[in-house]
């Protein structure tokens, strides 16, 4: 038998509304940059082997205006809502669990 007393769980903290925009911030830059990155290297190897297929030079303006601009917009956009509308829930979510506890 074990006669050790049980360790004490420390309550947790109240979420704070203020991480949210720093962590929506976060998610979208680094998501918008990491799709940028793919698309761009995808349009390059596009745009290359078109160009072979020609026999003429790439241009690789159309790459990075006409295929990984918009692209990473596009998508950077998509990350943005969907990392709010999480967040969003995440911190009501919290909220709630955090009332729970304290009322226990």
């Amino acid at each position: 038998m074990n006669s050790e007393p049980m360790p004490s769980v420390r309550p947790s903290r109240a979420p704070h509304w203020y991480a949210i925009p720093l962590r929506v911030f976060l998610l979208t830059f680094i998501g918008t940059l990491i799709c940028f990155a793919v698309s761009l290297l995808l349009a390059i190897i596009g745009t290359v082997a078109t160009a072979a297929l020609h026999h003429v030079h790439p241009d690789m303006r159309i790459a990075y205006r006409h295929i990984a601009l918009p692209l990473a917009l596009v998508a950077g956009s998509l990350i943005f809502i969907c990392a709010l509308v999480l967040e969003i829930r995440h911190y009501r979510q919290a909220k709630t669990l955090s009332a729970i506890e304290k009322m226990s």
